[in-house]
């Protein structure tokens, strides 16, 4: 295979201001595909090699290859952004307003969370405006994305100024970090920023103590990570006040290994109940089938995703063999078998109706302008996560998909649940949304750019 790996030094410095300034003159953008569809075909007509020795050949200057298109996507992550502050400022927007929604429009380009869109765009402008040899280590493969990412990073705290400079100290272009890990390039750029700018670094660490939060994220096999960003002084405590415990109990002679023991002693500190659950609701969503008759259909669980059917049984009944606790439904439904017997675990069925054709959830109305309670739940259970395509966030607003004041109903199909980012994105400049006729639920979200992606409501379990 012929060597794909271009090396033009710092040229590619100089090619992200000239793209950006053809934007903001005015000149007509080139047509859609083009050189960048011809080498997508290229590199799909590719075949592997024959030899070992050519089979390594070809994973470094794809590698190298990957790296190229980071950087060009970079530039011109920075152009759109120039391009949609412009159209902005002839439309009339506050300055203050420009250039909201353009990380969301990259994330949705490139098949990412909002959240994730938002730190491309801004490390694309770090590169672009603040650190060009770092830049230009990307365009030729030296430095990957990830890396890239770790020197942004640890510069952030830096005046413009500063940063370049930190970028010119490590230049990075030269090779610097060939051969080099992950942890020695944040090292190295840990101790050129504080050389630069010790005071910054400082308080840029005395900062982070404020970012301190709890966060939870799916884990294979019904597990989850539980993550914790704390000081480092709570966060070691912590640590050395579990694995005290854990040595005690192991010399006491407890059978489970050290970490178990720490798993469970922190569930039952923080929940106060050896179980863990307490009080909670789990929203857990199954088919009758599953829940009375055994079937092998998965169940969902709010925030986490897909589980075992046997596994949503057993924590239905929650107990030791032989022990049951009454299932009741909803009393605000108008029907209430009694409360149930167990003192720790109370379980409530909810009725949900779904098409049987489809498995889309059945319509409910309301005239109210803001969803009441039990349609609020419907459309968390319907959507899961929020209904922007490629974000998996929590819900946290349901919001109306054609707006109340554009004439929108509050509806169950006029109903989408939405992280607060994507609420707020949604109410910018340019975008729209309206919902798409058919069997299953769904949504079509338009960009200031005229782009459209569209987001169907995830099936049902069974």
């Amino acid at each position: 295979m012929e060597r794909i790996r271009e090396r033009r030094g710092n040229s590619a410095v100089t090619a992200a201001p000239t793209a950006a300034t053809r934007v903001a003159s005015g000149r007509r953008p080139q047509p859609r595909g083009g050189l960048v569809k011809d080498l997508k075909t290229a590199v799909t007509s590719l075949q592997p090699a024959w030899d070992s020795n050519g089979l390594i050949d070809q994973l470094r200057d794809l590698e190298d290859l990957k790296s190229a298109i980071v950087a060009l996507q970079a530039r011109i992550a920075v152009a759109l952004d120039l391009a949609q502050r412009q159209e902005q400022a002839e439309a009339g927007v506050p300055v203050s307003e420009r250039g909201k929604g353009v990380g969301a429009q990259v994330a949705l380009a490139r098949r990412e969370s909002p959240n994730r869109g938002s730190r491309l765009l801004g490390m694309a402008k770090a590169l672009v405006m603040e650190m060009p040899r770092t830049l230009a280590a990307l365009n030729t493969g030296q430095l990957n994305e990830w890396r890239v990412a770790l020197l942004v990073r640890e510069t952030a705290c830096l005046s413009v100024e500063d940063r370049c400079a930190v970028d010119e100290e490590l230049a990075a272009d030269t090779g610097t970090f060939d051969g080099a890990g992950d942890q020695a390039i944040i090292a190295a750029a840990k101790a050129a920023a504080y050389r630069r700018d010790p005071r910054s670094v400082v308080k840029r660490a005395s900062h982070a103590a404020t970012e301190r939060t709890v966060s939870l994220r799916p884990a294979p096999d019904t597990m989850t990570y539980l993550t914790a960003l704390l000081p480092v002084a709570q966060g070691v405590a912590v640590y050395a006040a579990l694995t005290r415990h854990a040595d005690s109990a192991r010399s006491a002679g407890d059978p489970r290994n050290r970490g178990q023991v720490m798993a469970d002693t922190l569930v039952e500190r923080i929940t106060g109940t050896p179980g863990g659950i307490s009080g909670i609701n789990l929203d857990l969503v199954m088919t009758d089938r599953t829940l009375f008759q055994g079937d092998s259909g998965p169940a969902r669980v709010k925030g986490y995703g897909i589980v075992p059917a046997g596994w949503a049984r057993k924590l239905v009944g929650a107990g030791g063999a032989g022990r049951e606790i009454p299932v009741v439904q909803d009393p605000s439904a108008g029907s209430d078998s009694g409360p149930p017997r167990d003192p720790e675990l109370h379980v409530w069925v909810r009725r949900l109706y779904t098409a049987p054709a489809t498995g889309d959830l059945l319509t409910m109305d309301s005239k109210a302008r803001l969803f009441p309670p039990r349609l609020r739940r419907f459309i968390e259970t319907r959507d899961d996560t929020c209904r922007t395509p490629y974000c998996d966030a929590p819900i946290r607003h349901i919001d109306h998909i054609v707006p109340w004041h554009a004439g929108g109903t509050t509806t169950l199909a006029n109903g989408a649940g939405l992280c607060e980012a994507c609420n707020h994105t949604k109410e910018n400049t340019g975008w729209s949304a309206s919902t798409i006729n058919g069997d299953i639920h769904t949504v079509e979200l338009r960009t200031p750019t005229g782009h459209a992606y569209r987001s169907k409501a995830p099936p049902m379990p069974g």
